[in-house]
């Protein structure tokens, strides 16, 4: 097992529903651990670096347009293999093929607003944390039921 870093982000459409709460709870329920958060309306910039792989698909503009249409919760997580458990945790891109259980199966309807974001390898994680995240806006601390989550 591996410890690491990811980049989670509450998009605007599930802030607008009210799920933030929803979705940060099932993070934390699974073990892993918040090291930076924050509400912002991500700027035109950020959305464009977040997006940057699609530059030259058709979407393109859509996405970075949706991104920074409104607040946002961004955050960093940690723990045991972070990356994958997160991204099985928010399931498919599509909600149509995200599997019940998974936050975009049970709250999300159309692949355009499908909720939350997670970075898919450990780069892009990287990536995508430096674009919200100064090294000192992420917290390094201890939980007390650390004992109890990880062997």
């Amino acid at each position: 097992m591996s410890r690491e870093r990811t980049f989670v982000m509450v998009k605007p459409d599930a802030f607008q529903r009210g799920l933030v709460g929803e979705i940060v709870s099932r993070i934390e329920e699974r073990g892993l651990k918040l090291v930076g958060m924050k509400l912002l309306t991500p700027s035109r910039e950020q959305g464009e670096e977040h997006y940057a792989e699609h530059e030259d698909e058709p979407f393109y503009d859509d996405l970075v347009g949706f991104i920074t249409s409104g607040p946002a919760v961004p955050m960093v997580v940690e723990g045991e293999n972070a990356i994958s458990l997160v991204r099985d945790m928010i399931g498919a891109t599509d909600p149509a093929e995200a599997e019940p259980g998974t936050v975009r199966g049970d709250l999300a309807l159309d692949i355009g607003r499908n909720c939350v974001h997670a970075a898919d390898a450990p780069d892009t994680a990287e990536r995508e944390i430096s674009i919200y995240f100064d090294a000192d806006e992420i917290e390094t601390y201890e939980r007390n039921d650390e004992g109890w989550v990880y062997e």
